[in-house]
């Protein structure tokens, strides 16, 4: 009979695995959540005449957000600093400062005219409506007439 050693933390495992748990996590399992870069998330829809872009972000107001539109490249951020302060006992103050910001791009087609692009801000959502040219707006189909 033979003796075989077990190592329990590494049981079922192979070294492919143990590598593929420490790149493909984020920063904030291991330093936490209060110092990790979030980037909302975003719905993308199409439509017959437009783009739509909707995109989550809670706490924000309408002046937080920069949206600009460069070389075929929409951006859009937001940055908030938020501060609050407690008092103690009179002797004791603290203060906290918490700033966030994000930076999302999206690669915009010829088919959108940038001149008509229009974007609100409503119950948490911001929604960025990305009009079609003329040329490419879904047509109905054209029947011809055989002779």
């Amino acid at each position: 009979m033979n003796i075989v050693k077990v190592n329990p933390f590494l049981q079922g495992r192979s070294f492919s695995n143990i590598i593929d748990d420490v790149f493909n996590r984020s920063i904030s399992d291991f330093v936490g959540n209060d110092f990790a870069v979030t980037n909302p998330s975003v719905n993308i829809s199409e439509l017959d005449d437009k783009f739509v872009l909707e995109l989550a972000a809670p706490g924000l107001e309408k002046k937080d957000f920069n949206i600009a539109l460069e070389k075929g490249q929409l951006t859009i951020s937001a940055s908030k600093e938020t501060n609050s302060e407690e008092n103690e006992a009179g002797k004791w103050t603290r203060k906290e400062f918490n700033f966030s910001s994000f930076k999302r791009s999206f690669h915009i087609t010829d088919t959108v005219d940038a001149e008509k692009i229009v974007a609100e801000y409503q119950n948490g959502i911001l929604t960025v409506a990305l009009p079609k040219k003329e040329e490419a707006k879904a047509k109905e189909p054209k029947t011809i007439e055989i002779k």
